[in-house]
C-alpha cells in the first residue's frame, strides 16, 4: 500500500496519531534546556545591567554564552543619571517581564539593581559583578569611604553639561590615558583604548544618591570579586558579600571589567544563580 493509502485509512490515521503522541512523550520540547529552569520548567530571564563608563555591549560575551545555553537575555541601557532615575527606569522594565528573573549588576549597576528589584517577587536572585552594593540610606560614596580610595579616583575627568530644560550638572569620565591602567588592565591596550573613546559618562551626582531600598536584604545574592579591581576596592566587594550573606562568592584574578576579560567565570556564576532559583 502507498503512503497516501495509509493516511486515508482509519487504521493509518490512528497509528500516525499514536506515533506522534509517543514522540512528544519521550522527547519533551523543552528537554534540551532543562538546566537552570525555574518551577514549571521555565528558565529565568537574565537581565544584565551595566555600570559607569560602559553600555550594554560590555555584556556581549556573557550574552552569547547565556543564549547558547537557552536563556532569554536582556541587557538594557542604564542612563547613568543617578539612582532615582536609573532604578525607576529599570524597575519599569522588569515589571514587563513575565516569569522569574535573575538580575545582574556590574559596578554602579549594583546600586541600581538593589533599588530597582525591591518588592518585585519575580526577581529570584541578584548577582553582583565587581559591583557596589549600598544599603538603604547609603550611597556609592558613603559605602566606598569605608575603605581606601580606589586608584581610579585619580583618573577622573569632570565635564559640565546642560540639559534641554536649562538645568546643569557635571559628568565624570575616565581620562583616556589612564583607563587601561586603572579600569581594564587585563585587556589588550588597543581594546582599552577603544573603550576609552566610546565610554559613557556618569553624572557626578550619582555617586552621592542614597538608596531608598536594598533588595539584597531579602533576596538571594551572588557575588564576583575581582582581586585586581582598581575601580572598587576588592575588600569592599568582600565586605558587601559578607554583609549580604551571599549564597556564593567567587574570586578571580580580574580587573574591574571581568565581564569583558573573564566572561566565562561571570556566566558560570549567573547560571549558578539561575539553577538555584529553580530550586527555591
Amino acid at each position: 500500500m502507498t503512503a497516501s493509502g495509509i493516511l486515508k485509512s482509519g487504521e493509518g490515521r490512528l497509528a500516525l496519531g499514536a506515533a506522534v503522541l509517543s514522540a512528544l512523550t519521550v522527547v519533551p520540547a523543552h528537554a534540551a534546556h532543562d538546566l537552570g529552569r525555574a518551577p514549571g520548567g521555565q528558565k529565568p530571564t537574565v537581565v544584565l545591567v551595566h555600570g559607569a563608563f560602559a553600555d550594554g555591549s560590555s555584556w556581549n560575551a556573557v550574552v552569547q554564552r547565556l543564549q547558547r545555553d537557552g536563556y532569554q537575555v536582556i541587557a538594557p541601557p542604564n542612563t547613568l543619571r543617578g539612582i532615582p532615575q536609573d532604578s525607576e527606569y529599570l524597575n519599569s522594565l522588569l515589571k514587563t517581564i513575565k516569569g522569574p528573573i535573575v538580575l545582574v549588576g556590574h559596578s554602579y549597576g549594583g546600586g541600581v539593581i538593589s533599588q530597582a528589584a525591591a518588592a518585585l517577587d519575580n526577581v529570584k536572585a541578584l548577582v553582583y559583578v565587581n559591583a557596589i552594593m549600598p544599603d538603604k540610606g547609603e550611597s556609592f560614596a558613603s559605602l566606598s569611604s569605608k575603605f581606601p580610595a580606589a586608584p581610579i579616583t585619580k583618573s577622573f575627568r569632570q565635564v559640565p553639561f546642560r540639559n534641554g530644560d536649562g538645568t546643569t550638572g557635571t559628568d565624570v569620565y575616565i581620562q583616556a590615558a589612564k583607563l587601561h591602567a586603572n579600569f581594564a588592565q587585563d585587556l589588550p591596550q588597543q581594546q582599552a583604548s577603544a573603550m576609552a573613546s566610546t565610554q559613557r559618562p556618569i553624572a557626578q551626582s550619582a555617586f552621592t544618591d542614597k538608596l531608598t531600598a536594598a533588595a539584597w536584604r531579602d533576596k538571594p545574592v551572588y557575588v564576583l570579586v575581582g582581586r585586581q579591581d582598581r575601580a572598587i576596592d576588592p575588600n569592599l566587594e568582600r565586605y558587601e558579600a559578607e554583609r549580604a550573606h551571599a549564597r556564593k562568592t567567587v574570586e578571580i584574578n580580574s580587573s574591574h571589567v571581568s565581564l569583558v576579560s573573564h566572561p566565562q567565570a561571570v556566566t558560570d556564576l549567573i547560571k549558578s544563580a539561575a539553577r538555584d532559583s529553580g530550586r527555591q
